[in-house]
């Protein structure tokens, strides 16, 4: 006859949770896991608990009787067996047992959507309407999944417990595994009429609209987050939350760059070299640009505090200005004799120019922008 109180180390009169913290201290140090070849040790350190464990075993064995002594009884012994949970009992700390059922209502996923909006959204910011499709609450039923009149039963399969036990046998003997009830899916009950809108489930799906404040200075990418309008989880449980990620479209006329705006204004030649006023359409308005005599091609003119909004601070970017000179392509006689005119009394007839590199332009901003537009 095995000493069962010797296995686990504890007295005669040990109270039956000194014997399970007996049990978890040896198992955690017998675990094939962590201890290799001291199975038979492990082995019957879970016979001694098997035994102690149980109320009645306990009793009977005090009386002197051994379910184990037989060597044909096999690891559980006599109608019992070594369960799986006593083993993850000794590594996590549970206070043994099986889980109990699992609400029906459970939490329901974040969803991430994609919301497109316009420049100027980005400069001032906006309040948008975006149309999602989500699990939404089922009215008829109001989460609970039954039809009008119906109700629940305890599931017959795992009889309102929420799960079932299977026993393998394993080197260790006979194992007890504790799954989900696959009848009701852990919950202990079954339906036992379904709502007919949302077929047991406690939600539908539905599209709606709703308001999205876009704040000023966001960017592609900017995640806005809506807590509680994501999916309704199964049996009406509470919402996950929305992302909105947001996508800036393309302007026509402005490039951004970080929270500074850039667009180009084309000048005439003669514009340019006798100075003018050109008038740029912002986002606040018509504004009216000095052009000073002798302007250059991809000369910039700053408008302070014309950009883009900023996202987490007061204030806006600034709107650059770039000159885009245009020299005429087709020219009459009249036009002709007067430019000449103009070069002879220039000296610069017959000039052939200084040549430079082409990184004075293409490698400018400008330069990039213009080819961007032109599309090269």
């Amino acid at each position: 006859m095995n000493d069962y109180y010797e296995i686990l180390g504890v007295s005669r009169d040990a109270s039956a949770e000194d014997i399970k913290r007996a049990y978890r201290r040896k198992a955690r140090q017998l675990h094939p896991d962590v201890a290799p070849g001291r199975e038979d040790e492990f082995k019957q350190v879970g016979q001694a608990y098997d035994v102690l464990g149980d109320p009645a075993k306990k009793a009977a064995y005090d009386r002197g009787s051994d379910p184990y002594a037989d060597p044909t009884a096999g690891f559980g012994g006599a109608g019992g067996a070594f369960t799986f949970s006593d083993i993850m009992d000794a590594f996590f700390g549970g206070q043994g047992g099986a889980p109990g059922p699992r609400s029906r209502q459970q939490p329901g996923q974040d969803a991430l959507v994609r919301l497109d909006v316009p420049l100027r959204t980005a400069v001032f910011g906006n309040t948008e309407d975006l149309t999602v499709e989500t699990a939404v609450l089922c009215t008829t039923c109001q989460g609970d999944g039954c039809a009008e009149g119906s109700g629940t039963r305890t599931c017959d399969v795992c009889q309102g417990v929420g799960h079932v036990q299977q026993v393998q046998r394993s080197f260790l003997g006979q194992v007890m595994t504790t799954r989900p009830c696959s009848a009701c899916q852990g919950v202990g009950e079954t339906i036992i009429e379904p709502c007919v809108d949302c077929h047991g489930d406690g939600r539908v799906r539905e599209r709606r609209t709703l308001k999205v404040k876009v704040p000023a200075g966001v960017d592609t990418g900017t995640r806005i987050q809506l807590a509680g309008q994501g999916e309704v989880g199964p049996g009406g449980g509470p919402a996950g939350s929305l992302y909105v990620e947001i996508h800036v479209e393309p302007d026509s006329t402005f490039v951004r760059e970080g929270d500074d705006l850039h667009c180009s204004v084309e000048l005439p030649m003669t514009a340019a070299a006798l100075g003018t006023t050109a008038t740029v359409e912002t986002f606040d308005g018509p504004e009216q640009v000095e052009i000073p005599a002798g302007t250059q091609h991809g000369e910039v003119f700053t408008l302070r505090a014309q950009g883009v909004g900023h996202l987490r601070r007061e204030g806006r970017g600034d709107l650059h200005v770039h000159a885009d000179v245009r020299t005429p392509t087709r020219l009459d006689g009249r036009q002709r004799e007067l430019l000449q005119e103009l070069a002879s009394l220039r000296s610069e007839d017959g000039a052939t120019g200084t040549i430079t590199s082409m990184d004075d332009h293409r490698g400018s901003f400008f330069g990039r922008l213009r080819d961007a537009f032109s599309g090269r």
